[in-house]
Formats: structure tokens, sequence, C-alpha cells
């Protein structure tokens, strides 16, 4: 009987072998070490998320003693750690802190901020060195979204690399007491770092107010109930971890699926209006946040086996997009897959309120990257992050021979190389 082991090297290098048996011989699978259930078929994972009123997203009710563990870290991370955000809170908390953070990620908004980040996109390629090498995460997929999100919230650009630095040491926890300790404690200081740095930015505004999301937070009021302190600190902590971290592993898997399938990649460079639907498979080929979990408000039944109030379910987002229940063939990678309702961004009413950028900045991207590097191929094996929550490269190495459009401006690696954001 296939068991789910979290410190297995495959769940890093290629975990979909593992979630096919999970959904096969036992698509309820209790963990005995983790201390919770995985669900790996897609109609189990969209009932949970869509639940709830059953499954609840605050970790306050469960019994595993690894989330109660993790309380005592917690209390000494800071505002992120002594207050919910609204990935971590169920209606009307969770309602209130969604609605005041959501006029800035609607379609509508994110649609007419693409001139801009189109341009930024074309500046680090521009930036480039070598304009026919090229590593696909450091010098395109990590610097973007971090770009974007940090002047959404109005962060000065001197201090980009820091935040980039604190996202990714705060991201390395969501896999909790299951990372070894030094990581934990990184994340702990970095935690208290960029509220610190956020708190001087919060008062900076509270005597002169700008034309940024932070400076909106601050006024934002909804139905009279205006965010405490620590809300607030938290809130911009994770508008940018969850700005960038995931939008960094989507173009980094993307193109590495794009560069392993030769014909799905020629036939976007053939139509580059097919992007938006390239993404979406992208998405449910290899999404960015494999799993999320929820907590059992109540004794139940789900197919023969029986969850208990307080026990941890982890929906496995990324083994229910490859249910053949679901999508006719799942390991193949189409780019004009149709009906692909995928569940990378999560459902309900914890659909990720940053899909509509992400998917943007993704569409972006990898059209920029295969204008200018029409036949790239792999430099080297990429590297995998250690996380099997969020999957992503840490480095995507690639080369080709470029086409000097989009604005190349022909730099060379003899000439002075411009001021680089990260």
């Amino acid at each position: 009987m296939v068991t789910f082991n979290p410190f297995l090297p495959e769940l890093r290098s290629d975990p979909y072998p593992i979630y096919k048996a999970l959904r096969e011989e036992d698509p309820v699978h209790w963990s005995e070490f983790m201390q919770t259930w995985l669900l790996t078929r897609y109609d189990d994972v969209l009932a949970v998320l869509r639940d709830h009123g059953r499954f609840s997203s605050e970790r306050r009710y469960a019994t595993n003693p690894f989330v109660q563990q993790m309380e005592t870290y917690r209390e000494q991370s800071g505002p992120l750690g002594r207050s919910e955000t609204m990935l971590s809170l169920d209606p009307p908390a969770h309602t209130r802190m969604r609605n005041l953070v959501n006029k800035a990620f609607t379609p509508r908004v994110v649609e007419r901020m693409r001139p801009h980040i189109q341009q930024i996109a074309v500046e680090l390629l521009d930036g480039l060195p070598d304009p026919r090498r090229l590593d696909v995460v450091t010098d395109l997929a990590i610097p973007l979204p971090v770009i974007v999100i940090a002047e959404m919230l109005g962060v000065p650009s001197a201090d980009r690399a820091q935040f980039k630095a604190w996202s990714s040491d705060i991201a390395g926890t969501l896999a909790g007491p299951f990372q070894p300790a030094a990581v934990l404690e990184r994340a702990q200081r970095s935690s208290n770092e960029i509220a610190d740095y956020f708190r001087e930015q919060i008062e900076a505004r509270r005597r002169a107010p700008r034309d940024d999301l932070m400076s909106a937070l601050l006024a934002a009021e909804e139905h009279g109930d205006l965010l405490s302190e620590d809300e607030l600190l938290a809130t911009c902590i994770l508008l940018l971890v969850a700005g960038n971290e995931t939008t960094t592993n989507l173009i980094g898997n993307g193109m590495l699926a794009l560069i392993r399938h030769a014909r799905e990649l020629r036939r976007l460079q053939a139509d580059p209006s097919l992007v938006d639907s390239a993404v979406q498979e992208l998405l449910r080929y290899d999404p960015p946040a494999q799993m999320t979990s929820r907590v059992a408000l109540e004794e139940m039944r789900l197919r023969d086996k029986r969850i208990e109030r307080g026990q941890v379910v982890i929906a496995v987002l990324a083994a229910a997009n490859r249910d053949p229940a679901q999508f006719p063939d799942p390991d193949r990678l189409d780019i004009t897959r149709p009906s692909n309702r995928h569940l990378a961004f999560g459902h309900g009413i914890h659909y990720c309120i940053g899909a509509p950028l992400a998917v943007t900045e993704a569409q972006i991207a990898i059209n920029a990257l295969l204008a200018r590097l029409p036949e790239p191929e792999l430099e080297g094996e990429p590297e995998w992050g250690t996380s099997f929550v969020l999957r992503g490269l840490e480095r995507l190495p690639i080369s080709g021979e470029a086409s000097l459009g989009l604005g190349w401006s022909g730099r060379t690696a003899s000439r002075p190389e411009p001021n680089r954001v990260l």
C-alpha cells in the first residue's frame, strides 16, 4: 500500500507518480507520520474546498499535534504569527479582510497594468549581458513579480532585493514542522524584520498618504471596521509573499514544461495568442502550490473513511489536476485543452485573490522569453527547491540563438551592465 512521506526526494523532483498511486490505491489516505488526511481525487478536493461550513481554514480548531506545535513558533514570528490573514480565516472575518484588498486585483485593474508589466519584462531581458543565455528563474521569474507587487505596495526600488529574501524565507515555512529547525528560525527572524520594515513604511503613509496599496489599506474601511495594526502588517506581508513566490514558480515550472514538450512550445510560438490557454494548462500540469489544508469541524465519512472532528485534511491540488476522471489523458501537456477547470488557484471563497495578476505576469514572461529565444535549450539539469508544498525551481539555465526583437538594445557583455533590480 502506498504511503505519503514528506521527506521523499521524489516529492521535489517528480511527485506525480506518487500522487497517481495515492489516487488509484488510497484516495482518502491517512498519513500516520503527518497525522493528516490527504485527498487526491478531483471530486473530493473540490467538495472540501467548496464546503467552508464543515471544513475550516482556521488552525485553532485542529487537534493535529504538529499544528499545535507550530503555535509556539508563530507566537515569536511577529504580526504574521499573531494575526490571522484572509488565508486562515472563515467568514465573516475572512469576508471583511478579503474585501479590503479585492479591488486591487480585479481582472479589469490587472489588465490596465499589462503594458507596464510588459515593459518591465522587456527591460529585464534587455539588461542581460548575453542575450543568448539566461537563468529563467533568477533573471526573469524572480524579479518580474517582485517588482510588480513591490510597486503596488509602494516599496522603494532599493529595497526589493531584501523583500525577496524575506519573502523566500517566510514561504519556506509552509511545510511547517517538517522543515529543518534552521529554516523555521530564519523565517522567524525574517517575519519580525519585515514587520519592522512595514511599520516604518506605514508610519510614513500616516503622515503623507501615497497612491499605493499600503495607503489604500490604511484608509480602507469596510462596514465601519478598520484593520488593526497587526492585521495591516500581516496583510502587507501576505501580499508580498503570495504576490511573488507562486508566480515565480509558475513561470519557471511553465517554461521547463514547454521546453520538455517541444511540440507544444512550437504551437505557442506559431500562435502567441494561445498563451492564455497555455498558461491555464501549465497551471494544471505542474501547479506552483501543490496542496492546501482544512480542518474538519465535525465527524463525517468520506468514501470509506471516517474523518474525526479537528483532524487536518490536505487537499492535494496537483493530484486533483491529474485526475483522469476530470482531465482526459491528464499526464499529457496540451496548451489548447478544452474545459480546463483546474484547481491550481483553489476554489470557493479562498480562490486565489491574485490569480488574474499571476496569470498576466506568466503570459507576458513566457511570450517574451519565447520571442527572445525561439529555440530554448536546457543547460544542465534544473534545480528544484526544497518545499513539497510550493513546487518551484531554484535555477533554470537555458540558451539559444537570440532574436533581437521586443526592443532588445544590443547590449553585450563587454558593455557596462545596467543597474539590476535584483
